[in-house]
């Protein structure tokens, strides 16, 4: 029993030791593909997302810097909100359960995707 489990051991050994490979240094080829990385990067775009909230608007800094406007979205935002009695005889400082949270001013929010 000893000798099969001795074999097998030794079996298994030289399976890991021959399904490994040693791989040659490649020094030549790690050169060239930093060249290639690198003119992909100084070719690549540069892509920005913005946005813009309550009739606030800063796009034409970013349009002066040299930055295009590819994509542009606006949706409805609630810029304040303000509290008001859910009814006539409620006190609000006095009762918080009978104060309501109700939009004050609504504006747009926009978005912007700028490449340069």
């Amino acid at each position: 029993m000893k000798k099969i489990t001795k074999l097998c051991s030794i079996f298994l050994f030289m399976i890991f030791l021959t399904s490994c490979e040693i791989s040659p240094k490649k020094d030549s080829s790690r050169i060239n593909s930093d060249v290639t990385i690198n003119e992909k990067n100084n070719s690549a775009k540069k892509i920005m997302e913005i946005k813009f909230s309550c009739e606030e608007d800063g796009i034409s800094k970013y349009l002066d810097d040299g930055w295009i406007i590819v994509k542009e979205d606006s949706q409805e935002k609630i810029c304040t909100w303000k509290s008001v009695p859910a009814t006539r005889d409620c006190n609000m400082e006095k009762d918080k359960g009978c104060k309501i949270t109700k939009p004050d001013k609504i504006g747009e929010e926009k978005t912007y995707i700028l490449e340069k």
